[in-house]
C-alpha cells in the first residue's frame, strides 16, 4: 500500500521506522510538520522513501498556522493518493490528520503525548478526544499509554501495544562491558542496607544517561543527585549525553556542587557508537518524569546493563525492583543519591542484574520482531476504516 508517514520532525526513531518500512512492499512517503535549531539524526531520509515538500517542515510548529498546514495537508494527500496515513504525536500531526477527513489514519503515540501534554490544559484535552475518536487504528510503546487513549475515546478493540525495540545485535554486552561487571571484594560490597555510607571508596563506578536535557526528561534531578553522591564517593563520575534547554541549568548545578570536573558531556553522539558509551559506564540512569516504553532503557537493557530508573508507570513495565534494574522514587534527588551509593557497594550483584536485563531485552525489546505488530496494525487500521 501507498504509506504517507507523519512526524514531528526528523529523529533518529524516524530514522529507524523508515528504514524498516523501506524494506516492505510498502510505497513510503514522508511529511515533515517542524525543524528545530538542533539536529538530532545525522543521518539522511532512506533513499527508498520520497520525503514530499510542503507547507510544514521549514521552522516551529505554531497553532496559528493549522488552518494553512490543514489546508495543505490536503493537497499533498490527494496528489500521492496514501492508502493510509500512519501519524503521531497525537496533538500536532495525528490531529492535522484527523482535521483533513482523510480515512484510515493509524495514529501513533510517542508517550508524552498522552502521559503530559493531553492533560496541558482544557484545548489540548478536546485536540487529543477529537483525535482518537477519528483514528482508525491507535499503536503505542506501553499498556499505560494504550489505557490512556481509551479513556479519551479510543476504541479498546482497535488498538495495538509494541515496544519499538532495539537492535538486539548491535545493542549487546561486550566489550569492557563484560569485564567490568565482574564481581571484586569489596569492604562496601557487604553493606546491605540502602542507607547512605559516610564514605565510599575510591573505586571507579561511572553512571551514564542519555536522555535529553528537557524538563520531562529530569536530567536536573539525576544532576542534583550526582553532587550529594559524589561528595561520599571518591570514584564517582558521570557521562552524559544528549543536550537540550537546560542545559544551563544542569551544568549550573554541578558547577555550584562543585563536581563538574567529574562529569563527562558526550553531546549529541551518532546512533552507531551508543553502545561503545554505554560500555564505558556501570550503571545507566534515567530519571524521567514522562515515558512510554523508553527506547534508551531498553538499549541498556539490551547491553546488559544494570539500571537505575524512577519509578512512573512505564518504568516499571521493564524494570522490576533489583531483579534485573533498581527503582528510585521520582523526583527525589535524595533517594537517587542513596540509591546510587547503595549499587556501587553491591558489586557482587551486578553479573545477576546484567543477565536478567539482557535476558528481558531478548523476550520483549526485539525490534525486528516488535515491528510486525505495526505491518499488522496498518492492515488493520484499513480494514476498520471500511466498517
Amino acid at each position: 500500500m501507498r504509506v504517507l508517514y507523519f512526524s514531528t520532525e526528523f529523529g533518529p526513531h524516524d530514522h529507524r521506522f523508515l528504514a524498516t518500512l523501506a524494506k516492505t512492499p510498502h510505497k513510503v512517503h514522508f511529511l515533515r510538520l517542524a525543524t528545530s535549531k538542533r539536529a538530532i539524526e545525522d543521518r539522511p531520509v532512506p533513499a527508498e522513501v520520497e520525503q514530499l515538500q510542503w507547507a510544514g517542515g521549514k521552522g516551529p510548529f505554531r497553532w496559528r498556522d493549522v488552518p494553512r498546514l490543514q489546508q495543505d495537508l490536503k493537497r499533498v494527500i490527494k496528489a500521492v493518493q496514501p492508502d493510509l496515513i500512519h501519524a503521531g504525536p497525537i496533538q500536532t500531526c495525528a490531529f492535522l490528520a484527523a482535521l483533513s477527513g482523510f480515512q484510515p489514519i493509524l495514529t501513533m503515540s510517542w508517550g508524552f503525548d498522552l502521559m503530559a501534554d493531553a492533560e496541558r490544559n482544557a484545548w489540548w484535552r478536546w485536540v487529543t478526544r477529537f483525535t482518537l475518536q477519528r483514528s482508525s487504528y491507535f499503536v503505542s510503546d506501553a499498556r499505560v499509554t494504550r489505557s490512556r487513549a481509551v479513556e479519551y475515546g479510543m476504541r479498546p478493540d482497535r488498538t495495538a501495544v509494541f515496544p519499538w525495540g532495539v537492535d538486539l545485535q548491535q545493542f549487546r554486552p561486550g566489550g569492557i562491558g563484560v569485564s567490568k561487571l565482574r564481581p571484586r571484594p569489596s569492604k562496601s560490597a557487604k553493606r546491605s542496607s540502602h542507607a547512605r555510607p559516610h564514605r565510599a571508596a575510591a573505586e571507579p563506578f561511572a553512571l551514564i544517561c542519555s536522555r535529553s536535557w528537557e524538563p520531562r526528561y529530569g536530567v536536573d534531578v539525576l544532576a542534583r543527585a550526582f553532587v550529594i553522591a559524589a561528595r561520599q564517593h571518591e570514584g564517582l563520575s558521570l557521562i552524559l549525553l544528549a543536550a537540550g534547554s537546560q542545559s544551563n541549568v544542569i551544568r549550573r548545578i554541578l558547577q555550584d556542587g562543585g563536581q563538574v570536573d567529574r562529569v563527562q558531556f558526550g553531546g549529541q553522539v551518532s546512533q552507531a557508537i551508543v553502545p561503545s558509551w554505554y560500555q564505558m559506564a556501570h550503571l545507566y540512569v534515567s530519571p524521567s518524569h514522562v515515558d512510554g516504553s523508553s527506547v534508551s532503557l531498553m538499549e541498556a537493557l539490551a547491553c546488559g546493563m544494570p539500571v537505575l530508573v524512577s519509578d512512573i508507570p512505564a518504568n516499571k513495565e521493564w524494570v522490576r525492583d533489583n531483579v534485573n534494574g533498581w527503582l528510585f522514587r521520582d523526583g527525589d534527588a535524595e533517594n537517587l543519591a542513596d540509591k546510587i551509593l547503595w549499587i556501587s557497594s553491591q558489586r557482587s550483584e551486578w553479573p545477576r542484574i546484567s543477565r536478567a536485563a539482557r535476558h528481558v531485552a531478548e523476550a520483549r525489546a526485539d525490534w525486528e520482531r516488535n515491528f510486525q505488530v505495526l505491518l499488522r496494525s496498518y492492515n488493520r487500521a484499513v480494514k476498520a476504516a471500511g466498517t
